[in-house]
């Protein structure tokens, strides 16, 4: 069974937690190494997270010269 990837808020929760464990300063140099990679991979997580976001805000409309331009979502249409 596949692992279910976290949500924004649980990732999120999870990088706090790695930062203040890793601020303590009293974790093994291997154990740290392995914090430091589980939190660039959820950092990929959340940066994916915030792009899908971003494109579900962000919707195209044709521009005055024909090409598209991107407006933010709460611009009414003409």
């Amino acid at each position: 069974m596949a692992k279910k990837e976290p949500s924004f808020e649980e990732a999120m929760l999870r990088l706090d937690a790695i930062v203040k464990g890793l601020e303590q300063g009293d974790v093994t140099l291997s154990d740290s190494m392995a914090l430091f990679e589980e939190g660039t991979g959820l950092i990929r997580r959340c940066t994916a997270l915030l792009d899908q976001a971003e494109q579900q805000v962000v919707r195209l409309k044709k521009g005055p010269d024909g090409a598209p331009e991107e407006l933010p979502f709460d611009v009414p249409e003409d």
